[in-house]
């Protein structure tokens, strides 16, 4: 019920912060946060992280809802009971599932979070993108630390 919970939290996050951008800025418009640190620019990205497999919306699509129908028939077999893993699985659920009804509703994914520092700069991204990153990690160092030091 957490995860599920988590997962409805993360998409309505992510759709209601991409309808804002949407709707308040135009496309490639951009205003600084922190100045020299972040700015909010509305970007349209029809690929996958960093832009990669551009253009392939269909495969993408596709690729979503596999991975969240595996997520969630197989999540007894990857997945812990613990606290850790049920976040883990509302944080990648809901990620995917915002970026999906994106390229579903729109044929690509709004991307807003706009970091750099002098001349690096990263990516831009969305809160979906975000949850998806942060349920990876949980899930990887959770998972090392259980092999290491099982609970009981």
């Amino acid at each position: 019920m957490l995860a599920l919970l988590i997962a409805l939290f993360i998409t309505a996050a992510d759709q209601i912060t991409k309808y804002i951008i949407r709707t308040e800025y135009v496309l490639a418009e951009s205003r600084t946060v922190i100045p020299g640190f972040m700015d909010l620019t509305y970007l349209r990205n029809t690929g996958a992280a960093w832009g990669m497999l551009g253009g392939q919306n269909a495969f993408l699509i596709i690729f979503s809802v596999v991975m969240l129908a595996l997520m969630i028939l197989f999540r007894k077999a990857f997945l812990s009971s613990t606290l850790d893993h049920r976040i883990a699985l509302g944080l990648m659920a809901g990620g995917i599932l915002g970026n999906l009804l994106d390229r579903l509703r729109l044929g690509w994914v709004t991307d807003f979070l706009d970091f750099y520092i002098r001349e690096w700069h990263w990516p831009a991204f969305n809160i979906a993108d975000m949850a998806i990153c942060m349920g990876v990690g949980i899930y990887l160092i959770t998972s090392t630390w259980q092999v290491k030091h099982p609970r009981t």
